[in-house]
């Protein structure tokens, strides 16, 4: 009976429950638009030089590129996110190395992004025939610009779904610059939900903000794979 109170309650307490939401909307939506969509965006493309020139380490025929390259995945594979923003917010102050929360959640959801985004534009290149190469060195082009000429396009194309899924796993990530401090979307839920304690309610809204992002990504991601389709049949 309880339970069933609170999920159909009286006219009086549902329309407190209604006013909080939308006194609650625009504080979210502005810790979206101020710090997740920057910070996913950022680290996005932050992450994804990272993840190029990690794959090309982890191809290269230098042993000690390869090594670090190795190294860097598996120990960003290994650990978790939330330990790894932890450790740069919360442990290196203990090394007088002390870093903005915005600027730590970028470091380390960078890292992130291009320890596992590595892994996807790598297995792309392997997955181009050798005879592309061949193709551009049989034209006088060196190792470099058959590279970015012949071979990166090529990977790109089948790069852009795993790493489209990324992104947008990426914004829901974001939530966890919470915790490091970062004012983002579900900061705000957080810190207004401290103050009415209405965390179901607040929490559930933050979800359905994040869900609406996802879908809308989902639809964009859709449609620019059906252009690529399109441009490659030609």
């Amino acid at each position: 009976m309880f339970l069933l109170n609170n999920i159909f309650p009286d006219g009086e307490r549902l329309n407190q429950l209604i006013s909080i939401a939308q006194s609650s909307l625009l504080p979210m939506l502005k810790g979206a638009i101020q710090y997740s969509i920057p910070l996913t965006l950022i680290t996005f493309v932050l992450g994804i030089i990272l993840a190029v020139l990690t794959a090309l380490a982890r191809l290269s025929s230098i042993k000690v590129l390869n090594i670090i390259a190795r190294i860097y995945v598996s120990i960003i594979r290994g650990t978790p996110l939330l330990v790894q923003l932890f450790i740069i917010f919360y442990g290196l102050p203990n090394l007088d190395i002390t870093i903005d929360p915005f600027i730590s959640a970028i470091i380390g959801f960078s890292l992130s992004v291009g320890a596992y985004a590595s892994e996807i534009i790598r297995a792309a290149i392997q997955s181009i025939p050798k005879g592309q190469w061949e193709a551009g060195y049989s034209l006088g082009m060196t190792y470099s610009q058959a590279l970015r000429r012949i071979i990166l396009p090529q990977a790109a194309r089948v790069s852009i779904p795993p790493l489209s899924n990324s992104f947008i796993s990426l914004i829901k990530d974001t939530s966890l610059a919470s915790l490091i401090l970062v004012s983002e979307m579900f900061r705000k839920a957080q810190e207004i939900a401290s103050t009415n304690y209405e965390f179901l309610l607040l929490y559930s809204e933050a979800a359905l903000l994040y869900w609406i992002m996802c879908t809308i990504l989902s639809i964009i991601q859709g449609r620019i794979e059906i252009r690529l389709d399109r441009y490659v049949s030609k």
